[in-house]
């Protein structure tokens, strides 16, 4: 396919048939479509006459014609074969998921174009089938033609299931991608495919029967056992239940009998309360007629004291009113007892107004007289002030110092404002250089935790250096794969590799002793597994190389491994003399590329290129060069790198940040000292200035103060109380007071003697009462014998009188009941002769009846746990058992049924269909052996009666000694399985209903041997002329092949100086070859 910008194209697929005789190499022969019209008896309906493709994927324009038989499209890789496969499966309605190449068909119009069309002619009777699809980029939708009139899919989909095409069949259609999934598919796949592939329509309609028949069979067996099984269960629920059932009706009777004694004791106790009744009223009448003999003995008694009661109740009458009377004249006694002590109060007022008016004199006198003493002291002090200077000049002189000493402050104030400014920025800048600092620190406390997470005791003991460093003499290093630096974090997978793991954990000592201290303490006492060792005493850190990187850099390299890293000298001293950092080279790709040529021309031991690391070593005995390689494995330690230079740095900056703030902190401090002094000075001024100004005001607040003393001593001199005129007015008010409290005695002593008269009339009465009183109560006490007997009487006759109405209620109430339960109205009508039947036959006192009530109870609650639901279910399930046994007989009618017509569909399935793999199996066979090879194919499935597990079984074998396999994807080698895949679909090939079989590149994974003799196979089955069409697609073709005559060449062509289909001439070509090789002939 052209890429965009490039010039275009132009494609061209060629067909010629080729005989026996001719050429190895291809020659053609162009046909346009109107060869149709003379060579249509020779194609199957069905068959593809022309596909012509238009911006379709690699293809500007192309017409392909193929031939009636075999048609072989040959081209190199990317020239367009399996885009011709595109176009038959997507010009016939096919899916584009079974392309395997994009999921929108928008995909395979040609990049940079908005549209594309594919256009297939299939041959048909009367009329040939062009079908047309123009496929749109934008909306990725297609429209689709039939003979020039526009359809839906479904149509054209409708028109190619007429023709038996199924593209979606991998026994017809096996595109590039779908080639390794014929392999994986199963034997119940593969059958299916063969089915509808190569068996007759109804073959695979009858199998899909088959499937559905023996499902719905299994369904009706699964619902005949349940029901089976629950008839079975129901009837011997039921046969459980029978006994249940007779002990309910059992206690049904008992229940019938004692509803009826409840019915029948409402009548006997009716009949039992009536006669109580009729005894209680004679009862009753005798009592009436007692009470009322003894009543009229008792009548003149009752008269006399009903005479007494007369004459007391005129007597209580006055006492009750002389009582009132009494009560009124107390009250108003007590009111004008109020009145004098209120006159008494008033007196007591006035005596206490004039008292204070007194004492108000008094003080008044005593204000005056100190008012004059504070006057004459403020005008002597006044006196005092009056005779010394004029302090105004020496205020002003102190003003003008403390203004001068106001600037002195504000440019010291301002001095400390800048250097309090430039604190606060190099604070900021010493602030980012720690922040920086942390940062560096956090990196080394992350290789830390790396460490304890890999190496938990060398963490221990390197917490344990950190805290005993001072029982040491001589440095002490932490483990080095803290202290090493790599300068960049790609590099250390050199020094990694280098160094060994437990050199990286390992601490570095200087003394001797020291490393035995440390190895005491953490290793024997602590049991900690740490590495220790020594640095040399003489430092290699800053030897030299053999020789200067410079005289290797020819090779790819660019540095020695001590260049790489930082460490301290004593732990670097270790590395160049233990493991010859300063000596190793690390290269590129350039060196491995030329690995050979540093080996054989430098004496290098240890060599490192971009990903790997070379041993190089002489063979003692030999003198031979030997190597060895491996590849370096990421870096797990020291890919955190710090920057030794900017950590330095950043210290030293911190220094001087520091120092700085210290000297602007010194100034500050000096600023601060003269601020104080100033403040002090100023302070002394304020308060020699303060004592003027109070001087001065002084003397203006004496003079106020004075005036303020003489307006006050006025004011108090003017405003005096005459006493004497207070005196006679209080004397005056006392007589008017006295007079009033003289008349109020007067009323009351009147009150007091009223009150006492009407006592005096009240105990006469009471006296008059009292004899009144004994009379009665002698008459009472005589008449008290004969009323305790009235008494009597009245209360027997009382209750006489509440027996017969309650008898009465409850006779009323027992004849409703007996009513209700007899069902009749006792008042007007008798007991039915029915229920008189069987109350005759039971007891007729209550005690009988209780009785056997009783009894007849204890029977029924000895049956428990019953009710009715239980004989109700027994009933429902006997009519369930009844129906299910209907419907049991159905379904096994049904079933017989289904079985029946599977059988007959199994006959018409199977029989056919065993014939049909038998064939397949002998042509399967036949091209194996042809092969030495063996192959065979079967119908295979467990049962027989699972006709959804039937499957077509490839079993095949390629060598003698080895036994028949079952063909699957892991099996078999990929070229096998591609063998395998193409003889069967060519035993198909003669057997198959469908017009075209289409097979893309099956022959890319098979060895020459193989791929000759499917050829030949492929050449022989699909050349006859009873077979349908064939495209076999290939990149490639075996030279010296036999071919036969009603083969077809595809050639396909593609490139940039591509003719264009109407400059292309076949006899040209073939004119050229026969010239050219007549010329190497006569050479």
């Amino acid at each position: 396919m052209a890429a965009p910008g490039k010039r275009k194209r132009n494609a061209q697929v060629d067909t010629a048939p080729l005989s026996q005789s001719s050429m190895p190499g291809f020659s053609s022969d162009y046909r346009d479509a109107s060869r149709f019209s003379g060579d249509d008896n020779m194609f199957v309906e069905g068959s593809i006459l022309r596909i012509t493709m238009t911006n379709f994927l690699t293809y500007d324009h192309c017409e392909v014609t193929p031939g009636a038989n075999l048609n072989m499209i040959v081209g190199a890789n990317g020239t367009g074969k399996s885009s011709i496969v595109c176009a038959i499966c997507l010009g016939l309605a096919g899916k584009v998921s079974l392309l395997g190449r994009g999921d929108k068909v928008g995909l395979y119009v040609k990049r940079g174009c908005s549209s594309g069309s594919v256009e297939i002619v299939l041959s048909r009777a009367p009329q040939n089938l062009v079908i047309r699809r123009e496929i749109s980029v934008e909306n990725n939708q297609s429209v689709w033609t039939i003979n020039k009139r526009q359809v839906n899919q479904r149509a054209v989909e409708e028109e190619v299931k007429t023709l038996q095409i199924q593209v979606g069949n991998l026994c017809q259609f096996l595109p590039q991608e779908k080639v390794g999934e014929f392999a994986k598919m199963s034997k119940i796949e593969l059958l299916e495919a063969t089915e509808k592939s190569v068996g007759p329509p109804e073959m695979y309609e009858f199998h899909c029967e088959l499937k559905n028949f023996r499902a719905k069979e299994r369904e009706l067996e699964n619902v005949c056992k349940e029901k089976a099984s629950f008839l079975e269960k129901a009837m011997q629920r039921n046969e459980r239940n029978k006994q249940d059932v007779e002990r309910f009706y059992e206690r049904e009777r008992h229940l019938d009998r004692i509803k009826m004694l409840e019915r029948k004791r409402p009548l006997v106790e009716y009949e039992a309360t009536r006669k109580q009744l009729e005894e209680v009223k004679q009862e009753r009448a005798d009592v009436k007629r007692s009470l009322t003999a003894l009543k009229e003995e008792h009548l003149p008694a009752l008269r006399h004291i009903q005479d007494l009661n007369g004459q007391l109740k005129p007597i209580e009458d006055k006492m009750k009113d002389k009582s009132v009377n009494i009560k009124e004249a107390a009250r108003r006694c007590k009111e004008k007892q109020d009145n004098l002590d209120h006159k008494r109060m008033e007196v007591e007022d006035i005596q206490q107004a004039l008292s204070l008016k007194q004492t108000e004199e008094s003080d008044r006198q005593k204000r005056i007289g100190h008012t004059r003493c504070m006057i004459t002291g403020l005008q002597a002090e006044l006196e005092n002030l009056a005779s010394r200077e004029d302090v105004q000049p020496e205020i002003s002189s102190i003003n003008s110092e403390l203004r001068s000493m106001q600037e002195d402050k504000a440019r010291v104030e301002g001095e400390g404002l800048d250097l309090q400014r430039n604190k606060g920025i190099l604070q900021g800048d010493q602030q980012r250089v720690k922040n920086k600092l942390k940062s560096l620190e956090d990196m080394m406390n992350m290789k830390e935790e790396k460490l304890k997470g890999r190496f938990r005791d060398t963490y221990n003991a390197l917490q344990w250096l950190r805290q005993n460093r001072t029982l040491f003499k001589g440095n002490v290093y932490e483990p080095m794969m803290l202290v090493i630096n790599v300068r960049d974090h790609r590099h250390a997978k050199y020094i990694e590799s280098h160094i060994p793991t437990n050199d990286l954990r390992a601490f570095v000592f200087q003394k001797q002793e020291d490393m035995a201290k440390f190895m005491t303490e953490v290793r024997d006492q602590q049991k900690w597994r740490v590495n220790a060792v020594i640095a040399p005493r003489e430092s290699w850190a800053r030897h030299p190389p053999a020789r200067p990187i410079e005289a290797l850099r020819g090779f790819g390299f660019f540095s020695y491994l001590r260049e790489l890293f930082d460490a301290p000298e004593e732990v670097m001293s270790y590395l160049c003399g233990q493991y010859k950092v300063h000596e190793v080279p690390v290269g590129t790709d350039q060196t491995k590329n030329m690995i050979e040529t540093v080996i054989r021309e430098t004496p290098l031991k240890i060599i490192y290129t971009a990903a790997e690391k070379y041993h190089v070593k002489k063979s003692s005995y030999s003198g031979k060069t030997i190597s060895s390689n491996s590849v370096l494995r990421p870096s797990q330690f020291l890919t955190m790198t710090v920057d030794v230079d900017e950590r330095k740095h950043l210290e030293e900056q911190l220094k001087g940040f520091e120092q700085r703030v210290m000297g602007i902190d010194s100034q500050l401090k000096a600023l601060q000292e003269q601020q104080s002094q100033l403040d002090r000075h100023e302070n002394e001024l304020l308060h020699k200035k303060k004592v003027l100004s109070e001087l001065k005001v002084k003397k203006r607040q004496l003079e106020q103060k004075i005036r303020t003393k003489q307006d006050s001593l006025k004011q108090m001199e003017e405003s005096g109380i005459n006493l004497q005129q207070a005196e006679q007015e209080a004397l005056s008010k006392t007589r008017a007071v006295n007079s009033q409290k003289v008349a109020l005695v007067t009323e009351f002593v009147h009150h007091m003697q009223v009150r006492t008269k009407l006592h005096m009339e009240k105990v006469y009465l009471a006296l008059e009462s009292v004899e009144l009183a004994a009379e009665k109560a002698r008459v009472e006490a005589e008449c008290r014998e004969s009323s305790a007997r009235l008494q009597v009487l009245e209360q027997a006759c009382a209750q006489l009188e509440q027996r017969k109405t309650s008898l009465w209620e409850t006779c009323q109430g027992l004849m409703k009941k007996a009513s209700k339960v007899c069902n009749v109205d006792l008042k007007e009508e008798a007991v039915p002769e029915d229920l008189q039947r069987a109350f005759s036959q039971l007891p007729n006192t209550l005690d009988e009846i209780d009785a056997l009530l009783n009894e007849e109870r204890s029977r029924a609650d000895c049956i428990t746990g019953l009710s009715a639901t239980v004989v109700e279910e027994y009933t429902r399930r006997t009519q369930e058992i009844e129906h299910l046994k209907k419907e049991l007989e159905m379904e096994k009618g049904t079933l017989d049924n289904y079985r029946h017509s599977i059988s007959q569909a199994k006959e018409l399935w199977l029989d056919p269909l065993k014939q049909l793999v038998e064939q397949i199996n002998e042509r399967f066979g036949h091209f194996f052996r042809s092969m030495q090879c063996a192959g065979e194919v079967d119908l295979h499935c467990e049962n027989e009666e699972e006709y959804d597990k039937y499957g077509i079984r490839i079993r095949v074998k390629f060598r003698s000694s080895m036994q028949l396999h079952e063909l699957t994807a892991h099996h078999q080698s990929g070229g096998e399985r591609s063998v395998a895949t193409m003889l069967y679909l060519m035993a198909l090939q003669e057997l198959n209903r469908c017009p075209f079989r289409v097979v893309d590149e099956i022959n890319q994974g098979m060895d020459p041997v193989n791929e000759r003799r499917v050829f030949d196979i492929v050449v022989q089955t699909a050349c006859r002329g009873t077979t349908s069409q064939y495209f076999f697609i290939t990149p490639k073709l075996l030279q010296n092949l036999h071919y036969a005559e009603h083969m077809t060449i595809l050639c396909v062509h593609n490139g940039p100086r591509m003719l264009p289909p109407s400059k292309w001439n076949e006899k040209d070509f073939i004119r050229r070859i026969r010239r050219g090789s007549s010329r190497s002939a006569d050479s």
